[in-house]
């Protein structure tokens, strides 16, 4: 299914590089039914790897098809975090540092010292790939496990 949207404009937004008001435009216009199709072919495009995108989880981490039924979590780069059932974070580099006030601020501030920051980073590429805040000792928060086709 085609996107109602030219794939220019949705190179634009993935690239972050769209007028206001082509994205207005975009979030006011009813769904697109074909945009999904056209941000994984571009996603694809983007990459130096053959494996097929299946789910893109957010910028730079996709599911991808590595075999009939065989799915795995992929950096851009390619690094490979293994089985997409899991939860990519077990595999990634962290860095883990105790709350700091200037993230939060005003009456809903958590407090300082019932909290961490876990920054998530790629171990091939060291991009950036996801932050949270939990309380200490709490487990890895899984984000996203998209259901993937039995092949």
């Amino acid at each position: 299914m085609m996107s109602e949207h030219p794939r220019e404009l949705i190179r634009d937004l993935l690239d972050g590089t769209i007028s206001d008001e082509d994205l207005q435009a975009i979030q006011r216009a009813p769904k697109d039914p074909g945009r999904r199709e056209t941000v994984i072919e571009l996603e694809q495009e983007r990459v130096d790897w053959d494996d097929p995108i299946v789910v893109c989880l957010q910028e730079a981490l996709y599911v991808v098809r590595k075999g009939p039924g065989e799915y795995v979590t992929k950096c851009r780069c390619g690094h490979e975090f293994g089985d997409a059932a899991r939860n990519w974070k077990d595999s990634a580099a962290v860095i883990e540092r105790e709350g700091e006030t200037e993230y939060f601020v005003g009456p809903r501030a958590a407090d300082p010292d019932w909290m961490v920051l876990r920054e998530f980073y790629c171990p091939g590429c060291a991009t950036r790939l996801d932050v949270e805040v939990v309380p200490p000792g709490y487990p890895f928060i899984h984000n996203f496990e998209p259901v993937l086709p039995d092949d």
